[in-house]
Parts: C-alpha cells; sequence; structure tokens
C-alpha cells in the first residue's frame, strides 16, 4: 500500500529529529502543496527548490526521497532558481534517490563546477525533462543513462560547438531538445549527431520572438483547409507538449539585451578562455547570468529569457524566399509566418544560408521546428531547396550503397568506367564518415628538436607533385623542411638565410621533382634541389644544391611553368617578375599589371606561356607570354579585393576567390562566369578567402582566415557537399584556416593551415581525410589556444 503524503511528511520531520536539524520550511511547503493537488484529484508534484536546502538538509530529504516511489506523490521536481549551499555531489544524490517519478530536473550547472556535469553525462538520470541551461558543456557527451528523458534544453550554453559520438545513443525517448543560444554553426556535422534521436519531433536552435514558451507559434494556425490534415497532426503535437509543461508557471522575464551575445559571427575571444578540458570549459560565464537572479524562478523547462531580437529567417535566406515565391507550389502555401521572422538568441547555425530547409529535410519526421509548425508544404519546399543547392551525397549519389553491391556491379556490369565505381566507393565512404578524421600532422626528428628547442611554425605548404608521401613546408621563421606527412618524419631541412623571414611562396618543379622554388617576405629567392641537401643539419651545401635569384621585395607568390623552364614572383606591388630557372637571371620585370598589389600569380598546368594573376584591384587577369604581356587576354573584375586564383588541373576553369567568400570558376579561355558558389559573406574585410581544386576538378574547397570552417563544393554544380569545422578542445580555441589544399593523390582528403590568435601558439597543418569518420580516428587536435593574428600574403 501506497505511503499517503501526510505520513511521508511526518517520516521526514522524524528523519530531521534523528539528524538532529529543524525541518526545512520550504520542504514542508512542498508536502503541503503536493497535499492540496491530491486532495482536489490533481497530480500531486513535490518540487524541491535547491537554492533554500543548506547542507544540514541534506541527509533528512534523501531519505525521505528514496521513499517517494512507494507514496502517493506522483511526480518530484528538483530545480534551482540562482545559488545552492549544497555541494555537487549531494545534489547528485538527491537527483539518484529518486527513481521513477522524477520529473523536472532544472539546474544551472556553473554553481556546481564541471566534475558534477561530467559526472551528471556519465552517470545519467530517470528524469523527464532535464534542464541545463547556461551549462558550460563545449562538446556534449551524454552518454548515462537517460531512458525516460523526452526533453532536454541546453539553452545559452555559450561554450557549446559540437556533440560527442556517442551522445544521444542513450536517450530512447528524447522527443524535444533546445539549443538556442548556443555556438553550434556546423549544418553536416550537426545533423549527423541529431540523426540518432529516433524520436525528435521538436527542435530549437532560435525561438520566436512572439511565443512565450516552446509551443508552435500561434500565429502559424492560419491554414486553409487543404492544409487541415497536416495541421491537426501539428495540433496533436501541440497538444502533448501542453501536457509535458503542464507544470510551467506562466511567470516570464522582461526584455532583457545582453551585449553582443547575439552576434554569432564576429565574438571576441580572450586569453581567459584557453582551457585543457575537452567536455567543460568554465572559463565564461553568460554576461545575462547575473540578472535572473533577482527574478521569480518557475519550473518552466524552456524560460522565455528574451533579449534585443536579431532579424532571422527562419525559412532561408531572402533570396531562397524570393524564389520560392515565384514557384507554383508557393500558391498553395498558408497564411503562416512566411515572411521575415522575429526570432531571439539563435545560434550560429541559423545563419547558415538555406538553413531551414536543410533540417526540415534531413529530418523527415521533425513537427516543429524554432517554435515554427513544420506543414507537408514546408517539406515540398524543403526538398527541392535541398536538391537544388546540396549534394546528399558526393557526385550527386541518391542512396548509400553498399560496399558489396558496387564491386559487385563492377564485376557483372563492366560496361561503365573504373573512374564511376571508385567514385561511388568514394561517395560510400564520405556518406557514413560525415564528422570526418582530423589530424594534425606532428613533424618530428630528434637532431632537429635537440638544436632548435622549438617546434615549426608552418606559414606556406605544396605536395609534391610526384611522390604521394611528401610535403614541402616554409615557416615563419624562414626555413623549408621536406617531410613525409605520412610517416610524420623530417626527409630534409633546410634552415633560415640571413634575417628573419617567413616563407610565403614555395613551387615544385614538375620534371625535376627533387627540386623547389622558395620565396620568402623579405625578397629572398632560392631554388633548392633536395637531392644534393644533405639529411644533417649543418647548413653546408654543394654547390649544385641551392641557386639563387635577384630578390623580389615583398613576395607574396612565386609559380614554375609546366615547362620547369620559366618561374613568376609576385607581391605588394603592382609588378610581376619573370625568372629563368637554368640560367638563375631576371629576365624581365612587367610594371603596373594592375592598380594595387597582386597577391597571386600562377602559371597554367599545360600551357606554358598563359598565367593569370589576382589582384587587391578587384581584378582577375589572363595573360600570355607570347604577346609580351603588355596587355591582358581579358579582365574579370570580382566585388571585393582578390586574395587568389588557381587553374583547374586540366586548365579548363580558374577559380577566383576574393575576399569574404566570393569564390567564383570562370572559363579559363575567355573568363566567363561557369559557376558563382554562393558562399554566404561575414561582413567582414579581413576575411581573405582562398580555395583550391580537390578530386582533380570534381571539388573545390574554400576557406577563410576570419572562420574555422573549410566549405566543399561541387566544381561542376557548385553544391554544397560537406562543412567541415576545425574545432579545438576548448572553448574559444577554433583553428582559423590561413591555407589548404587538396591531396593531388588521395580523393576526398585535403590538408589546413590553421592559424591561431594567441602570438604564443603555433600554427599547425591539419590533415582531414573525409573517408574516415572523427568518431573513429584515435587522434585528437594537439592541444589548442586561442587563434593566431592572420596575416595577408600568399596562397
Amino acid at each position: 500500500m501506497a505511503i499517503d503524503i501526510r505520513a511521508l511528511k511526518d517520516r521526514y520531520i522524524d528523519f530531521c529529529t534523528d539528524w538532529s536539524t529543524l525541518p526545512n520550511k520550504a520542504v514542508l511547503s512542498a508536502f503541503l502543496k503536493a497535499e492540496v493537488k491530491k486532495s482536489n484529484n490533481e497530480e500531486s508534484t513535490f518540487v524541491i527548490f535547491l537554492d533554500d536546502l543548506k547542507s544540514a538538509d541534506f541527509h533528512p530529504l534523501y531519505n525521505v526521497l528514496v521513499q517517494i516511489d512507494i507514496s502517493e506523490i506522483d511526480s518530484v521536481d528538483i530545480l534551482q532558481k540562482s545559488k545552492c549551499s549544497l555541494e555537487g555531489e549531494l545534489v547528485l544524490l538527491l537527483l539518484q534517490a529518486v527513481n521513477q517519478k522524477l520529473q523536472v530536473v532544472d539546474l544551472q550547472d556553473r554553481t556546481f563546477g564541471k566534475d558534477f556535469l561530467l559526472a551528471l553525462s556519465l552517470g545519467g538520470s530517470t528524469c523527464q525533462i532535464l534542464n541545463l541551461k547556461f551549462s558550460h558543456f563545449r562538446k556534449v557527451n551524454m552518454i548515462g543513462k537517460f531512458m525516460h528523458m523526452h526533453t532536454l534544453n541546453l539553452d545559452f550554453s555559450a561554450s557549446l560547438t559540437t556533440f560527442g559520438k556517442d551522445c544521444f545513443t542513450c536517450m530512447p525517448n528524447l522527443k524535444c531538445l533546445s539549443l538556442c543560444g548556443t555556438k553550434i554553426s556546423n549544418l553536416w556535422t550537426t545533423s549527423a549527431s541529431l540523426a540518432k534521436i529516433s524520436n525528435l519531433v521538436e527542435l530549437r536552435f532560435q525561438s520566436c520572438l512572439c511565443c512565450d514558451d516552446t509551443k508552435a507559434c500561434p500565429r502559424s494556425f492560419g491554414a486553409k483547409s487543404d492544409e487541415s490534415t497536416s495541421n491537426n497532426l501539428i495540433h496533436e503535437t501541440v497538444r502533448e507538449h501542453m501536457d509535458l509543461f503542464s507544470n510551467v508557471e506562466d511567470e516570464l522575464l522582461n526584455v532583457f539585451s545582453f551585449g553582443n551575445y547575439n552576434n554569432p559571427i564576429h565574438e571576441t575571444v580572450s586569453e581567459s578562455d584557453e582551457s585543457t578540458d575537452s567536455e567543460v570549459d568554465f572559463s565564461n560565464t553568460h554576461p545575462g547570468t547575473s540578472l535572473l537572479e533577482d527574478f521569480n524562478y518557475g519550473s518552466s523547462v524552456w524560460n522565455g529569457l528574451l533579449d534585443l531580437p536579431n532579424e532571422v529567417f527562419p525559412w532561408g535566406s531572402e533570396d531562397a524566399e524570393e524564389s520560392w515565391s515565384n514557384s507554383s507550389i508557393s500558391r498553395h502555401t498558408t497564411n503562416t509566418c512566411r515572411k521575415k521572422h522575429l526570432s531571439h538568441h539563435p545560434s550560429p547555425i541559423c545563419y547558415e544560408k538555406h538553413y531551414r530547409e536543410y533540417l526540415i529535410a534531413s529530418f523527415p519526421n521533425l513537427q516543429i521546428l524554432d517554435n515554427q509548425p513544420i506543414t507537408k508544404v514546408d517539406k515540398d519546399r524543403a526538398a527541392i531547396i535541398y536538391m537544388d543547392n546540396f549534394e546528399y551525397l558526393p557526385y550527386q549519389r541518391t542512396n548509400k550503397q553498399n560496399v558489396l553491391s558496387i564491386l559487385q556491379n563492377r564485376e557483372i556490369k563492366g560496361h561503365k568506367s573504373r573512374c564511376y565505381y571508385a567514385r561511388s566507393l568514394g561517395a560510400l565512404k564520405v556518406g557514413c564518415a560525415i564528422l570526418p578524421s582530423l589530424h594534425p600532422l606532428s613533424i618530428t626528428d630528434s637532431w632537429i628538436l635537440s638544436n632548435n628547442a622549438r617546434k615549426f611554425r608552418p606559414r606556406q605548404f605544396e605536395y609534391h607533385p610526384s611522390n604521394s608521401n611528401l610535403m614541402a613546408i616554409g615557416t615563419l621563421d624562414g626555413e623549408v623542411v621536406v617531410v613525409n606527412h605520412e610517416s610524420e618524419k623530417i626527409v630534409r631541412y633546410i634552415p633560415s638565410h640571413g634575417a628573419m623571414n617567413s616563407v610565403l611562396g614555395l613551387c615544385w618543379l614538375k620534371k625535376y621533382p627533387t627540386k623547389l622554388i622558395s620565396g620568402s617576405d623579405n625578397g629572398l629567392l632560392k631554388l633548392y634541389d633536395i637531392q644534393q641537401i644533405p639529411s644533417t643539419n649543418n647548413g653546408i651545401y654543394p654547390s649544385g644544391a641551392s641557386v639563387s635569384f635577384d630578390e623580389f621585395d615583398q613576395l607574396t607568390s612565386v609559380h614554375v611553368n609546366s615547362l620547369d623552364e620559366l618561374f613568376l614572383a609576385s607581391g605588394y606591388s603592382e609588378h610581376v617578375a619573370l625568372y629563368d630557372i637554368s640560367t638563375g637571371k631576371r629576365l624581365q620585370m612587367f610594371t603596373n599589371m594592375h592598380q594595387e598589389h597582386i597577391n597571386v600569380v600562377k602559371f597554367a598546368n599545360h600551357s606554358p606561356s598563359m598565367f593569370a594573376t589576382s589582384s587587391f584591384d578587384h581584378d582577375v587577369k589572363m595573360w600570355d607570354l607570347r604577346q609580351k604581356p603588355i596587355h591582358p587576354c581579358y579582365t574579370v573584375s570580382s566585388g571585393r579585393g582578390n586574395v587568389m586564383v588557381c587553374f583547374s588541373p586540366d586548365d579548363h576553369y580558374l577559380l577566383a576567390s576574393a575576399v569574404d567568400n566570393e569564390v567564383k570558376q570562370l572559363l579559363a579561355v575567355d573568363g566567363r562566369l561557369h559557376l558563382d558558389f554562393g558562399i554566404p559573406p561575414t561582413g567582414s574585410s579581413q576575411n581573405y578567402t582562398r580555395s583550391y581544386y580537390m578530386n582533380g576538378r570534381d571539388y573545390i574547397l574554400s576557406g577563410s582566415c576570419d572562420e574555422h570552417v573549410v566549405r566543399i563544393c561541387s566544381a561542376q554544380t557548385g553544391k554544397r557537399l560537406r562543412d567541415i569545422s576545425l574545432e579545438g578542445k576548448s572553448s574559444g580555441s577554433s583553428m582559423f584556416v590561413q591555407s589548404l589544399r587538396g591531396d593531388p593523390f588521395r580523393d576526398f582528403n585535403l590538408s589546413v593551415l590553421a592559424a591561431y590568435l594567441s602570438p604564443s601558439s603555433s600554427p599547425e597543418i591539419v590533415k582531414v581525410n573525409m573517408l574516415t569518420s572523427k568518431d573513429a580516428d584515435k587522434e585528437s587536435l594537439s592541444e589548442e589556444h586561442p587563434p593566431y593574428a592572420i596575416s595577408l600574403g600568399g596562397a
């Protein structure tokens, strides 16, 4: 027979006597309220606020909570308004004392420290609703048992960027997830993690400003009759959510402004953000947190904490809205909130182009997104936009095939090319590894480190043209290091010559693959024959091991033509110098080729006389040495200064990259626009963008120095395949893209020169393998620090 509530209260008083402490008034009041509700045939909820408890209250209350499951009390809520004097270990014990009847747990983990948060993540909880707003998760890795939890709220977790590989696997009943005001930004990695939640019906990365809580926006229910079936489903979902939040006290906080918290694009990272903890970060506290302590705090699961609104397009970008309005399907749309929505606390992911459509297409069972219901019309629209803008799998494969099936088809249906089946296998592997493997290149050699007592600081790198294992690296200290990037061993080391300088230009010769050209920002130009350089660090080479050329002041780029006869140099001027490799002489200085400095010059891969220049005067120009480059073959203008240009491997296209993600593919023959990749700008005039080809000319990869993302797009259709986030182990330690290259020998492999803000931190080269999952990669990113200052120059 169940213990009635009054008897349970008497037991609590007896326990207090046993522990020589006075009964807590708040606990007695909780018993009284539960008893009143029971007498009125209402659900009796025992609500405890941790703020009202002291250490002396722990043991009596714990002894009572252990018996809750055999009492007449229907449910238990354990809440926190602001502060709590109990130790985190005691709070965990209170949570564990209640078994089946634990309903709402509402905590602010900043009170208890990271050990509490990690213990809760690993140990799990029997609660149905877990509210950890303002938590210090950097990576959510809740792998304990949360079998009964249907709602998880991590709003305002300002350090949160990603999810652990096993997160959500122990939450089979999770239906509602809220992540407003976090730093989550990557559509692909986020979708891969959320795909493990089989019953997810409501998701929030931002909330509708006109709504008080998590229910679908009331203004969205103005549907026409042909939408009745879909809306009935939505109404059922809303009624379910109203039941879930039946204990919500309708106490909303007033409208606040939390400084720059709502700007996810330009955030300042301080030195205090450094941390070696890979899961939890306690270096920062949300700037608005202290304001909460002065307000009543009910048991609302998703409290209406508002600030001045950002104007966001939950339906996607403005141009997407316009294109949709012109389509035939739009004639059947309802009068839901279709145009601009005012939202508050958007996470950075909300600013991604076609964010809403991507998520709707990726999660067909989702019914509410950001307080907006999802109708059949929305799903149809999302499917079209997804198909027009994204590749589900590489090479426009629509289904994930089985490896055995691909191999069998190759044997049975041999009429298709080997390339077709290689692409199919690549598509399969990329599709299974949405979270790609990232591995920082660790260059070690005992004799190098013993003499220098420091790590290399890479500033430029180039894959070898014929040896798939070799890479040349130029450093910020003027060194050139040839490494086996597979074994991570140094093959040759060339120390800096003279004054300190940075190597910005590197180019291997193709016909003579033991030779490479090195150019430094102080104008130093050298040709090295690594075969003649001894594998000892004495700085003494045979006479034929290196050749010096006339200096080119403020150099930023060098490039060799296809016959290994000539090379070009450009830099912080409007001029380009032409050199003869065999004689070591500068043949000519082409003056005033642009109105501003020429950051990059590139020869064609197959035509030895054709080259292109990219300048910060907004122009890309094609030149022909046979015509004495006084006038360009053609000029193509960009909206902003051009950071770089390169030819596709077959010279069919030019890839031009201008400041702030303006990336375009041009026809090399006449400069006509072939593709504008439509990468959204950040608004920063210092966001220098660099782009290269990958998998031959099949894909392009693009990255910018104000962002920690590498974008992979189809060079044939412009569709986005993946965004790869370069994340670190601590809050604020994202790696920012300074340079990048596709691996010429391995499909879907690339390397990124990642830089950091702290001068004490060294840039590093990160190898990315899109065919291998990050989950299976035992290597983690090296110790991270805040981002390094980016210098202009080079590619």
